[in-house]
């Protein structure tokens, strides 16, 4: 492919109109997502013709991008039948009855943040904490009015600092790679920056709980009542849950797992309603699960699901990767990075500048893999340089790039969260404490030296480009 040549300044200003464009879309006129990215991708590809790439060196950018969300993209498109087969199961409902009976208003959000915290890191993956037990936690909160934004953050916050404790995150694994250290050392490490801010997060949720009365006894006895009317709650509609637990102490991947869930509460929505007809199953599967109980927020809350709900989401997706393939492959991101890398000369401006190229990624490029990918290659050389392990760059990756990919709006994580709990991500994203509060401590352990490993002598390593 052939390269452009490019000035530190023009790929700058290059990337503040694409900022522009995407930010002024977004949060300015309150546009869904897909447009902006749209309206970015058209004019960075006639950026580049004027340059003079060909159309097929543009076409391979596009196509080099979206390679690297294929598996992410059917795991969508699973995770959409999942939900809407849990639902029709009667999973869903029956963890929000338990739920219910089982939570005080008082000490709601610190719980959710707990419990998402446990399942997270028992399947590392925040995306399935948040399409399974999320939505029922959502819809207790939503019945206690809760703010659902507040929940949104809670549920979010829980589900980020899981997948950062579980050896089976593919995030963990992808970071541990990409600086050559060990996944069990990787995750020794980044608690430095996960606990301090689980227990902050902890902390604010139950400050802003407690003392919350305004659960309305009467309307969540109501919603038990039509839980309990319309769909099937038991303790065996938990299977599926089990399954998952099961699937991940196997070590099964998440594709196979999903599939095994979703046929597993097929069979059990035909179980729990004999006269289900296979069309009308596949329906569910395909359009969501429509609910017609006798109390309207009931139905509003678990009216979701289905293959086809997760359609705007892909779209974007494919949109942002193709963005991002764009990007790297015409080296408007290099040409920052690289520069940036090569002039830092303190353990607190190395964390400082790794952290920065991580959020850039993640707003310009919107994926999590090359959040960690790209300044993990450009800044591996300043790292061991500066007498860093390659453990403290690991941490810093997983502090910028991994836990703030779900609140950008354009974002893979962003995008498939406000799709699935129906609340913008700008909304929710001043209640997601722990994702806030990892870059910070990330920051003070860079200026500190608190938790920064170093080498006992520096390392010559050459950065990838």
């Amino acid at each position: 492919m052939q390269k452009i040549k490019l000035s530190l300044r023009e790929a700058i200003v290059m990337l503040v109109i694409i900022l522009a464009i995407m930010g002024t879309g977004v949060i300015g006129f309150g546009l869904s997502p897909q447009v902006p990215v749209l309206l970015a991708i058209t004019v960075t590809i006639f950026w580049a013709k004027f340059k003079g790439l060909s159309w097929d060196d543009i076409n391979h950018g596009i196509k080099d991008g979206i390679d690297k969300g294929i598996i992410p993209i059917v795991i969508f498109i699973l995770i959409g039948a999942m939900i809407s087969t849990w639902i029709a199961a009667g999973t869903i409902p029956t963890l929000m009855v338990i739920g219910f009976k089982a939570i005080s208003a008082q000490w709601f959000l610190p719980t959710v943040f707990l419990v998402c915290s446990l399942v997270g890191a028992a399947v590392g993956s925040c995306f399935t904490v948040v399409s399974t037990v999320g939505i029922a936690f959502f819809g207790i909160g939503v019945t206690m009015n809760f703010n659902p934004a507040l929940v949104a953050g809670a549920v979010i916050s829980g589900g980020v600092f899981g997948d950062k404790c579980s050896p089976l995150s593919e995030t963990n694994n992808l970071a541990a790679a990409v600086v050559d250290t060990d996944l069990f050392d990787h995750m020794k490490t980044i608690l430095w920056s996960t606990v301090p801010a689980a227990v902050i997060s902890t902390v604010v949720f139950a400050l802003l709980g407690f003392g919350h009365n305004h659960a309305d006894f009467a309307k969540i006895n109501t919603t038990v009542a039509a839980l309990s009317q319309d769909f099937h709650i038991s303790w065996v509609a938990l299977i599926p849950i089990v399954l998952v637990f099961v699937c991940a102490g196997f070590k099964m991947a998440a594709i196979p797992t999903m599939l095994l869930n979703v046929l597993v509460s097929a069979v059990m929505m035909f179980i729990n309603n004999p006269q289900l007809s296979v069309t009308k199953a596949s329906n569910i599967i395909t359009n969501g699960f429509v609910a017609k109980t006798s109390n309207s927020e009931v139905n509003l809350l678990l009216s979701r699901g289905g293959i086809v709900s997760m359609m705007p989401t892909v779209a974007l997706i494919v949109l942002t990767l193709s963005l991002g393939g764009l990007l790297v492959n015409f080296g408007l991101v290099s040409a920052v990075m690289t520069p940036l890398s090569a002039h830092l000369n303190s353990h607190g401006k190395l964390v400082s500048a790794a952290l920065a190229a991580c959020i850039g990624i993640n707003i310009f490029v919107g994926e999590q893999f090359l959040s960690i990918i790209l300044p993990g290659r450009s800044f591996k050389r300043a790292f061991n340089n500066g007498g860093l392990e390659n453990s403290a760059l690991g941490r810093t990756l997983e502090d910028g790039g991994t836990v703030l990919n779900y609140l950008v709006p354009w974002g893979v994580g962003g995008v498939f969260i406000a799709n699935t709990l129906g609340v913008p991500t700008m909304s929710y994203l001043p209640f997601v404490f722990f994702s806030l509060l990892c870059p910070v401590m990330s920051l003070i352990s860079g200026f500190t030296g608190i938790g920064l490993h170093v080498t006992s002598k520096r390392v010559e390593v050459k950065a990838e480009q």
